[in-house]
């Protein structure tokens, strides 16, 4: 059987030219990273942006057990399986980030016979958007240092200090650290922390931008400290925000790339979804809404997460009106959030299934507080047998929804054609009344504890006095009309990651708030979750390496 990267490598890919002419984008729109990857220029959303959208369609999933739910390689076969229907379609996926390609999960293209390719690019330094996001984001707090090390014009405190560094990469050991240490030239001693590039509101400002002007802008809404006197400081005051954008102009532009059946991808931006926002940039979504009569997109993790910030941040900040959400699913993972252990997945246990498919539930409930109509997709296993199938088939036709089975793994376009026309339908049938869990004008407190409430299910909201403050500071200086993106664990509804199922009974806790002034949204962190994650024991870089004829191997 062959690996995901060995079926990527084996395919034909066709010259990005051709995929770009099949999209609807011209030659001169767009901006060469060899032969089968290009930039898209301005030029292009000048000539498109007064066409019609076409219909939105997200893909989400139950949240992320070991046994793997697949919703990346659902986005991609559905949109494979939508092409090979003739129909005109793209899809919209994050671009990865190296932490987890050498951590944990490895690659982030899709899988088996629904990937995006080249692969290996894709997976490692791509068009360079990772790179430029740290550097946009290292040059500030460099920046902030020098100002300090210069004779602190504007009164910084250095105790006040909220912006930190980022590198993309998983580094515990970079989670807390001091600078400034070699003496009086090596700069002002201070405590500073790390992040993952993708947790960083410098991506966050790159995937939300709608132009340049507006991404020069929210550079220099960024709030970065406070004085003595406890007033902020943004990145403008430091004039950091100029050079910020001369760093990020190239990487707002979306990229192009193709599945492996050469339909066309739209690749651009990759905050993760339970530290960050989860969902790509506005502007590629945008983008391949006038491109395509159906757009295929993708957030990150579960529904309470990923799709929760899909509605209440990105289609709240662009305007966005989803159309239908798939709502991916296996009979493996849901077994898993019955009790079964790993090992013992591929064994029949109806009891299990039941036991785990409140999660399933919990989630289409969920969507349908948006308003938006949802068809669930089985991503099948081998080992999935008639009753369990039929079980979940009988379970979502009670709730109303759709049900379809997916083998776009193994079979690519034919395993998703069922899915495909499901999508259609529903696409197409007018249900759609979205409209976000929350107004704007709602108290900060108050989005939190609907968020927690409605979304995860909790009894209510726990603050530490930090955050309390935090919350107070942030309402008085102006930003308590933002929504609020809560940082959570993936694994779990509630934010203790040992929660599995539908958990009840339980209270979220808040540790920390704080405010992305420049991304137009509120963080706040929650439970044990981390902004800087760390290497496993045995990371996904050891299976990793290159041959001679610099072929790389291992990377998923």
């Amino acid at each position: 059987m062959l690996t995901d990267i060995e079926i990527a490598q084996n395919c034909s890919m066709q010259p990005i030219r051709d995929v770009a002419a099949k999209a609807g984008l011209l030659e001169d729109e767009l901006e060469y990273y060899g032969k089968y990857k290009a930039k898209i220029s301005d030029d292009a959303w000048k000539r498109l942006k007064d066409k019609p959208d076409g219909k939105l369609i997200l893909v989400t999933a139950i949240n992320p057990t070991p046994a793997g739910e697949g919703k990346t390689t659902t986005t991609v076969g559905l949109g494979q399986a939508l092409d090979k229907m003739g129909k005109s379609s793209i899809i919209a996926l994050r671009e990865p980030s190296l932490g987890p390609v050498f951590g944990v999960k490895g690659g982030a293209a899709g899988g088996g016979y629904a990937q995006v390719v080249p692969m290996e690019d894709i997976n490692l330094h791509f068009t360079g958007d990772m790179h430029a996001i740290g550097a946009a984001n290292n040059l500030l707090c460099a920046m902030i240092d020098n100002h300090l090390q210069q004779g602190n014009e504007l009164q910084i405190d250095p105790r006040r200090i909220v912006f930190t560094r980022v590198v993309d990469m998983n580094d515990r050991a970079l989670r807390n650290i001091v600078v400034g240490m070699g003496g009086p030239m090596s700069g002002v001693p201070r405590e500073d922390h790390y992040m993952i590039t993708v947790a960083s509101e410098v991506m966050a400002i790159l995937c939300l931008a709608t132009s340049l002007s507006d991404l020069k802008k929210r550079c220099g809404d960024i709030l970065v400290a406070y004085r003595y006197d406890g007033s902020p400081v943004f990145a403008r005051d430091l004039k950091a925000d100029g050079a910020m954008t001369a760093l990020l102009k190239d990487a707002l532009k979306p990229n192009l790339v193709q599945t492996l059946t050469g339909s066309p991808c739209l690749m651009h931006g990759g905050p993760f979804a339970n530290i960050a926002h989860g969902c790509n940039s506005i502007s590629a979504t945008r983008m391949a809404l006038k491109l395509a009569d159906y757009t295929v997109t993708e957030a990150g993790f579960g529904a309470d997460l990923g799709a929760e910030k899909f509605f209440d941040i990105k289609c709240r900040k662009a305007g966005l009106h989803p159309d239908c959400v798939v709502l991916v699913a296996t009979i493996r993972a849901l077994k898993y959030n019955g009790g079964v252990a790993k090992a013992d997945l591929g064994t029949e246990n109806l009891e299990a299934l039941k036991a785990g498919s409140v999660n399933l539930q919990k989630h289409i409930e969920n969507i349908g507080k948006y308003h938006v109509p949802v068809v669930v997709a089985i991503n099948r296993f081998a080992s999935d047998t008639d009753a369990e199938i039929e079980y979940l088939r009988t379970l979502c036709h009670d709730m109303g929804a759709r049900y379809a089975l997916s083998e776009v793994f193994a079979k690519g376009a034919d395993g998703g054609m069922e899915l495909a026309q499901m999508v259609i339908e529903e696409a197409d049938s007018g249900k759609a009344a979205f409209s976000p869990l929350y107004p704007d004008e709602m108290p900060l407190r108050e989005k939190i504890e609907t968020v927690a409430k409605e979304i995860y299910g909790a009894d209510g909201v726990s603050y530490s006095p930090a955050a309390e403050k935090s919350i107070d500071a942030i309402t008085k200086l102006g930003y308590g009309n933002l929504p609020v993106c809560i940082a959570k664990t993936q694994y779990s509804l509630s934010d203790d990651a040992a929660k599995l199922g539908r958990p009840t009974g339980f209270t979220v806790n808040v540790r920390t708030v704080r405010v992305s002034a420049g991304a137009g949204f509120v963080v706040c962190e929650t439970g044990a979750i981390m902004t800087m994650p760390g290497l496993p024991k045995k990371p996904a870089a050891f299976n990793i390496d290159v041959d001679e004829e610099g072929r790389i191997t291992g990377l998923f």
